[in-house]
């Protein structure tokens, strides 16, 4: 027996599953129903009541095709396909009808809202909308709400479709939005006031469908057709959301989420949508040597001249940061070990086993969370560490997904099982296993880098392969960093890891490495050439400054957290005299006498692709080998979650004066109450 069944929609046969709903069989046979409540990714609200169609044979009145299944539709007469209609004169007249009364109390807000030119209202209006209202008393008004610094507030324009109250709601995790009132009186209101407690909250700037929410940061600033849009990736996390860089000039303007069912769906965290306010601030723009304690601007020619003075005899150590594009990396890996020095990109001293994909990548996708009937997390908090991670997790949980913890236990907006947050814990699960009642389904590990960082890290990772192993399950490493799996990928490490790469280096090539210490030089420090976009903690350590350019501004290659390379496109062009990164690398290699061969980007990805040819499968997830590590001996130490703040994990953020006011406000957030004397 066929598992579809065919139905007619407007004099078109087409087969369809019988679980769908009406708007979405539509979808399917290309034709385009009008919707302002309905939402693929979320739950069915049916309250807008735009996406009527006339059911053939069915009550004289027009349905919601977002609410109703094809299952639900009785056949034909004789058996025949049962028929809709997305068109007829009774649709029409009744998607009129909802369009004057969606209309009765909306302002005539168009030429100052931020949503003209991208509005759905606006769109259907033309379709359906007439030039006159039959309204004549006053239009309703609504107060603004208070959200937090990201979401901006119109409630006049709010037409109830009650899409943001779902977000938070099922995706999101936080309830602090809602509906009071009845009839008129009706309006989304937040509880008691609050701003939003969530780093997923900018995602219903996306969802309104009219111009009642709007990004606080953009607001007033240019209009969609004003803006050059270039498809890019992420590098805020180790995820690699796919995003759209919008550009006015010179100058970032915004950046949104594309659809990627893979990787992010098409949610982003708030980091990845407003850090762009930080890519013009703390700007490197011209090269600076250190002469007497302090920095000078000097030209390309000198300060490539000192620094290769500084390499030439000299051990070399190169620090490989956590925005370096792969092609960067590579070259830089070429140059350091090409005249005898050593590179590591493990700069957090994770135990990552070099050669090893199945172990600092493992072997699960990040799509397979969402058919996991089991998920165990091991020294991870995915809420900070990767924000659309955790929000697949809770969609996981929500469909009926068991999950576990073993570390610190923290709010991630979902129930779990909190197993202990010290190693003995992880001993004894790797033994015994993941629960028996899911053994026959499918299953997955997550292992944070909080895991991996300790002395320890080796075993740790051992006992998790084990457990997965035991229990059949798929692994995935959570890393935090988005360049480290490129990095591992290109072979950017020293046996030891990070303190065997600096033991007795004189001079340290630091690729963007902010999140590193160095001694300082009146400590008898080694000589530091800083290459990055930003003036943070490396910068201020250099006595070479080479400005080069950020993940906007250059064409890269990236690989993300389940081993997935991506491009990273360019989005605007670098300030000032910064040059792109695998660019300033080939110029240096010409000071030293070591010239690197390729004088292009396009060459060095085809040396790139020759050494490592996965490389070359863009936007594919390369199969890996299972590897295990030997499950050693654990410490006794506690599992500790590698990112303490969110907002300021790079420089990019770290320069972002609102990264900064939503650190602190996540900070007032989490210091205990006071009581009133």
């Amino acid at each position: 027996m066929s598992d579809k069944r065919t139905i007619k929609i407007d004099d078109r046969l087409i087969e369809v599953d019988p679980n769908l709903t009406l708007i979405q069989a539509c979808e399917q046979a290309g034709i385009e129903v009008p919707r302002f409540c309905y939402h693929e990714r979320l739950s069915i609200a049916g309250n807008c009541r735009m996406c009527l169609v006339e059911v053939v044979g069915g009550p004289p009145k027009p349905a919601a095709s977002c609410a109703m299944q094809v299952k639900d539709l009785r056949p034909g007469p004789d058996g025949a396909p049962s028929e809709i209609k997305t068109n007829s004169p009774m649709v029409r007249k009744a998607r009129e009808g909802v369009m004057e009364f969606l209309l009765i109390n909306h302002p005539l807000d168009c030429p100052i809202c931020d949503q003209g030119g991208e509005c759905d209202l606006q769109d259907q209006a033309m379709a359906y909308g007439v030039d006159f209202s039959r309204y004549r008393e006053p239009k309703r008004a609504s107060e603004d709400l208070d959200l937090g610094p990201l979401v901006e507030t119109h409630m006049t324009r709010c037409i109830s479709c009650t899409r943001c109250v779902r977000f938070t709601t099922e995706v999101a995790g936080i309830t602090q939005m809602g509906q009071t009132g009845r009839g008129e009186d009706a309006e989304i209101t937040s509880y008691l006031g609050l701003t939003l407690d969530s780093n997923l909250q900018g995602n219903i700037i996306d969802l309104c469908p009219v111009g009642a929410l709007v990004s606080k940061p953009y607001a007033f600033t240019a209009r969609p057709w004003e803006l050059t849009k270039t498809e890019s990736i992420d590098v805020m996390d180790a995820l690699g959301s796919s995003i759209r860089i919008d550009t006015k000039g010179r100058e970032v303007m915004r950046i949104l989420p594309r659809n990627h069912d893979g990787v992010n769906e098409e949610w982003i965290s708030d980091k990845t949508r407003f850090v762009w306010d930080g890519l013009r601030r703390q700007r490197l723009d011209r090269p600076y040597i250190r002469e007497n304690g302090r920095l000078r601007p000097a030209t390309w020619d000198e300060a490539l001249g000192v620094a290769a003075d500084a390499m030439k005899g000299r051990k070399v150590a190169g620090l490989i940061g956590d925005l370096a594009p792969v092609e960067a990396v590579f070259a830089l890996k070429q140059l350091v070990e090409g005249i005898g020095g050593t590179v590591e990109c493990r700069t957090d001293g994770a135990r990552l086993p070099a050669g090893n994909r199945s172990g600092y990548v493992g072997t699960a996708r990040i799509a397979d969370i969402d058919n996991a009937a089991m998920i165990q997390l091991i020294g991870t908090d995915p809420r900070t560490e990767a924000p659309v991670l955790n929000a697949r997790i809770r969609k996981a949980w929500a469909r009926g997904a068991q999950v576990g913890l073993v570390g610190e236990a923290v709010d991630l907006t979902y129930d779990y099982a909190h197993v202990g947050a010290d190693r003995a814990a992880l001993e004894s699960l790797s033994g015994r296993g993941i629960s028996p009642e899911t053994r026959d389904k499918p299953t997955m590990v997550i292992v944070g880098q909080g895991a991996l960082r300790e002395a320890d890290g080796a075993a740790v990772l051992g006992h998790a392969m084990k457990l997965a192993q035991n229990s059949g399950s798929g692994l995935l490493i959570l890393d935090t960093a988005a360049s480290r799996v490129g990095a591992m990928d290109v072979g950017a490490v020293t046996e030891g890891g990070l303190d065997a790469a600096i033991d007795g280096a004189e001079v340290i090539y630091s690729l963007g490495a902010d999140e590193v210490d160095i001694t300082p030089r009146d400590q008898g420090g080694p000589f530091v050439i800083y290459q990055g976009s930003h003036g943070d903690r490396g910068a201020h350590r250099a006595d070479v400054i080479l400005p080069a350019a950020c993940y906007t501004e250059e064409n890269g290659l990236f690989v993300n957290t389940e081993g997935r390379p991506q491009l990273a496109m360019r989005a605007n062009f670098a300030p000032g005299e910064a040059k792109e990164n695998w660019a300033i690398l080939r110029a240096l290699s010409a000071r030293l006498g070591k010239t690197q061969p390729w004088d292009s980007l396009a060459q060095l990805r085809r040396a790139l692709v020759d050494a490592v040819p996965h490389l070359a499968q863009i936007d594919e997830v390369p199969e890996n080998a299972w590897q295990p590590v030997e499950a050693g001996a654990l410490g006794q130490a506690s599992f500790r979650n590698p990112v303490t703040d969110f907002y300021l994990t790079n420089p990019i953020a770290r320069s972002s004066a609102l990264m900064g006011e939503l650190s602190a406000m996540a900070a007032a957030r989490r210091a205990p109450a006071l009581a009133a004397e």
